[in-house]
């Protein structure tokens, strides 16, 4: 790889590094996790180190740079704590804040997983110059010990950390970025090739040691070669883990879910993780709920390929009260939503819904909340759970009044008391009732249909339904790339249509006022919402990089067509002497104007998604995503005023667990350095030999990434 000039860090748009006094905040567990019995510390402490050495994976599934990155830090700080490597840093000529910037970078790459952020899928990169930071690595004791590995570890990447080569700026297939889910030469063509093969292998099913789906295969002219294996040393680790946790199940829904979940991490079976998640929906209300595997595709630039997470956390039973009381609404208010009952599931199938206090997430990010399993058959027929991560919510949405952007003086102070509430209610409809509602029309593979298309009337073009799914076809092999962020602006509509509803509101002990103002808080979060999504939206590459910030930005497009005085978005002077906007949302019309609006534009959403419309799906959902220069609002340049003003992404560190007798609760302190030291005594145990085979899996991956360089 060509050595990079340096680069003038000041010429570099500041979304591409992490700023020294970004928010980083301790995800405190403590009382939950002291609460357990010694039984179940030691459960939750095997199923945590599964979703640690998983969590690895993402590494390998971010970028082709970023596991050699991971290993030269932990080589790095697993010989020096940040203290101690500090007085080095000094030595080598880095100022004070130089070194913040470098331990804010390395703190960033452990939080993302990858030197790509999570929610937003840009690159960031170290805010000191290459040299100093390759003096700090030459002046490191890791590197003093062992200088042949170092330099030719620091040789692999460092061209790379710093790259911002326009194809290096952001994920994505082809030249629209980087992505590891396919090859570097790989075309959006390509990719479609290769899901129309692997829907054609659909039926291939890896059993015992069988291995029927691998070899090579003639498609269409052209030759695929499938072969297993990938993540190997990592899955071991994982399935090891889960077999140990085993033995402090809590129940036979618990024990036989980790077997099945064991043999798919073994054999790359996904029917034995679907089996798994049989068994974990099953699993009502446990104590420490868990869920681990390639679960969401948001990150697959395709829509298809799961990136691995994995969490462990542990039941708010006073929350979850609340969210059992809305699941016992749900029924009652299903029918609320404004499409046809034909169009809603036969039967609604009862979720677990909690709220939980998280142990362990490992991934690439952690959500406020989740809806799983994502298999469409088994949730269809067969049910799912909602989560909400309560210690989650706490610390992400806890907002300084002076950092709070383009609202009025008048609604800082109501934003800031009613935020936390109306999240509340926004995240138990959006999971439960969004996520949770709608029925995919199917005609299965012996011809059968859970419809009938002689009676069932598209309320759209007011004919008889005339599309539907076939066999082993699912939302994302069909709506592919739009797929993620359509379905999440799905749910938040369900959330905002929903949340008028004065029982919704009573369930989480709103009443009065003071449903009110959590309605009208809720609604002006959405709309503040979409604006700041156009920090995640590309120009060059007319792409947007976050399914849920388009899905809000798509919203605020629909509340600003409606008129009527709605939704406002003002450009102003701020009192800095630069660029600023004011939203204004007009209380008395949210009941009225903006219901309506919601309710033919959620309809339509639900239409198009029940009836595999891709066509008509993706002309509503690209023509409302579409961000332009033209129009009544210019959302190019409202974008660099977003820019200008935004706000990093809070990023979290989390304690681990050690067994010691009984299973202690390791806890670090809310900074960089707190989170640099989390990662290092994480894997303390394997270090090496883990380092090794992260290097050895890039390598073997190497070749495929040669077009990108």
């Amino acid at each position: 790889i060509p050595p990079l000039p340096v680069l003038n860090l000041n010429m570099v748009d500041s979304q591409y590094y992490l700023p020294n006094d970004v928010g980083i905040s301790a995800l405190d567990c403590s009382e939950a996790f002291r609460l357990l019995s010694p039984r179940e510390k030691m459960y939750a402490h095997y199923l945590s180190r599964a979703a640690w050495y998983g969590g690895l994976a993402v590494l390998l599934q971010t970028s082709p740079e970023s596991a050699n990155i991971f290993v030269l830090l932990q080589r790095i700080f697993r010989k020096q704590t940040p203290a101690q490597l500090e007085k080095d840093a000094t030595a080598a000529g880095l100022s004070s804040e130089e070194y913040q910037a470098f331990l804010v970078y390395a703190a960033g790459l452990y939080a993302n997983m990858g030197n790509y952020k999570s929610f937003g899928d840009t690159k960031f990169i170290p805010n000191l110059p290459k040299y100093k930071l390759e003096a700090l690595v030459k002046a490191s004791q890791a590197f003093q010990e062992q200088p042949t590995e170092m330099k030719a570890l620091w040789d692999s990447c460092s061209c790379l950390i710093y790259s911002l080569e326009k194809r290096q700026k952001q994920l994505g297939l082809g030249d629209k970025g980087i992505t590891t889910y396919f090859s570097g030469n790989c075309s959006l063509e390509d990719a479609e090739l290769a899901q129309k093969f692997l829907d054609s292998k659909v039926n291939c099913v890896v059993d015992g040691e069988c291995q029927s789906c691998c070899g090579s295969f003639n498609f269409e002219d052209k030759e695929f070669s499938v072969k297993r294996g990938d993540y190997s040393p990592l899955m071991e680790k994982v399935a090891s883990n889960l077999q140990q946790a085993q033995a402090f199940a809590a129940n036979e829904n618990q024990r036989k879910m980790l077997e099945e979940y064991q043999r798919s991490f073994t054999l790359g079976s996904i029917e034995a993780h679907k089996e798994g998640s049989r068994y974990w929906i099953k699993d009502k209300s446990p104590i420490v709920e868990s869920y681990i595997g390639f679960i969401e595709s948001y990150r697959d630039p395709f829509g298809s390929r799961g990136e691995f997470e994995g969490f462990v956390a542990i039941v708010n039973k006073a929350m979850s009260e609340r969210f059992a009381n809305l699941v016992s609404s749900a029924e009652v208010l299903l029918p609320e939503l404004p499409w046809p009952q034909d169009f809603e599931k036969d039967t609604f199938l009862k979720p677990d819904f909690t709220s939980l206090d998280v142990l362990t997430f490992a991934g690439s990010g952690i959500p406020a909340g989740i809806n799983i399993p994502n298999y469409d058959d088994i949730r269809q027929s067969e049910g799912f759970k909602n989560v909400s991560l309560g210690n989650v919510l706490a610390v992400a949405y806890a907002t300084q009044k002076e950092k709070l952007t383009f609202l009025e003086e008048d609604d800082k102070d109501m934003f800031i008391q009613w935020k936390g509430p109306s999240f509340d209610v926004q995240v138990g409809l959006h999971e439960l009732l969004g996520h949770g509602s709608g029925k995919l029309f199917v005609q299965d593979d012996n011809g059968e249909f859970n419809f009938d298309q002689t009676k069932v009337i598209n309320p759209e073009s007011k004919q008889l339904v005339s599309s539907w799914y076939h066999g082993s076809e699912t939302w994302d092999s069909k709506f592919t790339t739009i797929a993620s962020s359509y379905e999440e602006c799905r749910a938040e509509c369900v959330g905002l249509y929903l949340c008028l509803n004065k029982q919704v509101l009573s369930i989480f002990g709103n009443e009065g006022q003071q449903a009110d103002d959590v309605i009208y808080v809720n609604w002006l979060s959405m709309v503040r919402g979409g604006l700041l999504g156009l920090e995640f939206y590309t120009p060059e590459s007319q792409s947007w990089r976050q399914a849920h910030m388009q899905a809000r930005f798509v919203i605020l497009r629909v509340l600003l067509e409606v008129g009527e005085g709605l939704v406002g978005l003002k450009e102003v002077t701020g009192q800095d002497g630069k660029p600023d906007i004011r939203i204004t949302l007009d209380r008395s019309k949210i009941s009225t104007v903006g219901k309506d609006a919601i309710h033919r534009f959620l309809c339509k959403l639900q239409v198009f998604k029940s009836t595999a419309d891709v066509a008509g799906g993706r002309a509503l959902y690209e023509g409302y995503s579409t961000v332009s220069d033209g129009g009544s609002h210019d959302f190019l340049r409202l974008r660099e005023t977003v820019l200008l003003r935004k706000e990093a992404r809070k990023m979290f560190v989390q304690a681990n667990t050690k067994i010691k007798g009984d299973v202690e609760l390791v806890e670090y302190e809310g900074t960089a350095a707190g989170l640099i030291r989390s990662f290092t005594e994480r894997f303390e145990e394997d270090a090496e030999l883990l380092e090794a085979d992260l290097l050895e899996l890039n390598k073997r991956d190497h070749k495929i990434w040669k077009p990108i360089f």
